[in-house]
């Protein structure tokens, strides 16, 4: 094989198609990705399950926390899918495991931009679900169709090009997940350095005592992020960079459940803290 005659020689391996040659074991074709993208799914569907026991149901980021979770966990499932033999490695369901990627990421940065903006659906009372009303203001609608017409734009030239262009998919998912951390940052500083308000019923100046933990999510997420950046060929043909990557974001997954559920519980979201 060529890349077997390229270790002998002591050259260096190449990719093809984009991919790096990897040892095939019981038929998966990136086995410690497969390994590392389970237990990340593990933490998601935990942490579905520690937002639907923790967060009220009338809790207005309730259902946008478990559709991230519902959804990244299914990204994590075609992940696995794709680097399996039984899921033949062919152009579309490349394209799938990219879209998909790219789709959880956009999603991410919509719920953020949503919840940091507060354009979810107003309850009247989220702690009385008989009182209930939702409103949903113009800004909501027009941020949801924005993201919409992005992400179909996106796939649409990456589906009509000759080749798959890796450079700009990367790009992309770089820039969306940026603008992800760049906001919760801006959550994690103390006032006046963050503009956000972060709770409705609270002044801007209300800072809670875990805001800092945002910032540390962040810091965590950057660090895995420069795993897929500087990439390199996978040691003893098993382990690369992408599947560090799995293995490095299933415990920052959890971290951030935490997070989440702790936000979702803070006081600020009440009217009577007015």
């Amino acid at each position: 094989m060529l890349t077997d005659s390229a270790v002998q020689s002591g050259k260096d391996i190449q990719q093809y198609y984009g991919k790096w040659p990897f040892w095939r074991f019981l038929g998966m074709q990136e086995p410690a990705s497969v390994l590392f993208s389970l237990w990340n799914m593990w933490y998601h569907v935990q942490g579905a399950r520690q937002i639907r026991r923790s967060v009220p149901v009338t809790h207005p980021m309730r259902s946008y926390y478990l559709m991230w979770a519902y959804r990244y966990g299914a990204q994590v499932f075609v992940t696995h899918r794709s680097h399996n033999a039984v899921y033949l490695d062919l152009p579309r369901t490349e394209k799938l495991d990219y879209f998909s990627a790219a789709l959880a990421i956009m999603y991410a940065l919509y719920l953020t931009v949503t919840r940091m903006l507060h354009m979810y659906p107003r309850v009247s009372n989220w702690n009385t679900p008989k009182s209930t009303t939702y409103s949903r203001s113009t800004m909501y609608y027009a941020w949801s169709s924005l993201c919409i017409m992005v992400y179909i734009a996106h796939i649409t030239y990456l589906s009509i090009l000759p080749r798959f262009d890796y450079a700009y998919n990367m790009a992309f998912n770089l820039a969306l997940g940026l603008s992800h951390n760049m906001l919760w940052l801006l959550y994690s500083l103390p006032w006046p350095t963050s503009f956000l308000k972060r709770f409705p019923c609270a002044p801007k100046t209300y800072r809670p005592p875990y805001a800092y933990k945002a910032g540390v999510f962040v810091a965590l997420t950057t660090a895995a992020t420069a795993l897929e950046l500087f990439d390199f060929p996978p040691v003893c043909r098993v382990l690369d960079a992408h599947a560090l990557w799995h293995l490095s974001t299933a415990p920052i997954a959890k971290f951030w459940y935490n997070f989440l559920v702790e936000d979702a519980q803070d006081e600020g979201w009440v009217a009577s803290r007015q």
